[in-house]
């Protein structure tokens, strides 16, 4: 079992380059960041070095995303904006080498139908799965809950299996948020069991809350047991919000796992 830590949730009492460094002392195998594009791909390559620690995950550049607008992905009229992201966020992973890069499909945008905007996303997650593949970095896309993030495109492991079959790329799969699963009343077993043999990244948090695991009512141990029968062998990814904003207080729970994975 790898855990990251996400960065952008966790250490966030220490600018971002420290984190890492924190990371390692906790004792994470690697780590994610959400956006890392402010900060020189040079600079976190060297820390990355220095702290002796993978960059797990980073997201396509999400133009207005952020912002609360649709993003880049699913908008035709976007198009040309999406394929300077592809570039700027080729030469940025071409140094920092993140396993894999989380395309976010992004909400639907005003006068769009939602089967035009799936079109279009599934055209430019082709186009970056066939870009990264290149550079032996995977391409992968998430669902959101809609309570959360109201808008958002891509919900439910159905829609995911709808992208995965649109797209028909061997370097695009699935990535699994267990806490935005069970955030929507969707049993995050069943989403494991759906998606086997596609999910090329998870990240998890517990609910109702999104805290540590222990924080809600999730049942980590059989979410862990459905992974390994769905031979999932890849990253878990911490990205949940730590109680009181500190995390080295909140990582009670990885004593418990690295226990149970040892026994």
């Amino acid at each position: 079992m790898k855990l990251s830590a996400n960065l952008t949730m966790l250490f966030t009492e220490r600018p971002l380059l420290e984190r890492i460094v924190a990371a390692a002392a906790a004792g994470f195998d690697g780590v994610e960041i959400q956006f890392p594009y402010d900060v020189p791909a040079l600079r976190l390559k060297d820390e990355l070095e220095r702290a002796g620690l993978p960059l797990v995950l980073m997201n396509f550049p999400g133009g207005d995303f952020v912002q609360g607008g649709p993003g880049l992905a699913a908008v035709p009229e976007r198009q040309a904006a999406f394929d300077e992201a592809l570039q700027e966020a080729l030469t940025y992973a071409a140094m920092v080498r993140p396993s894999v890069i989380n395309l976010l499909p992004g909400r639907l945008a005003e006068g769009l139908t939602r089967e035009q905007a799936l079109e279009t996303l599934a055209g430019n997650i082709r186009k970056a799965a066939e870009a990264f593949g290149l550079l032996g970095i995977g391409v992968v896309s998430e669902a959101i809950n809609p309570i959360d993030m109201p808008g958002f495109l891509v919900n439910t492991p159905q829609h995911l299996q709808a992208l995965l079959a649109a797209v028909e790329h061997d370097n695009f799969r699935a990535q699994l948020d267990i806490y935005h699963m069970a955030r929507q009343g969707i049993d995050p077993i069943a989403a494991v069991e759906a998606l086997a043999g596609r999910i090329g990244h998870v990240q998890f948090a517990d609910c109702p809350g999104r805290g540590a695991p222990g924080s809600g009512s999730m049942d980590f141990v059989a979410l862990r047991n459905a992974l390994k029968k769905a031979a999932y062998r890849g990253w878990l990814g911490a990205e949940y919000r730590p109680e009181g904003g500190d995390t080295r207080a909140s990582l009670g729970w990885m004593t418990e796992w690295r226990s149970v994975d040892q026994g």
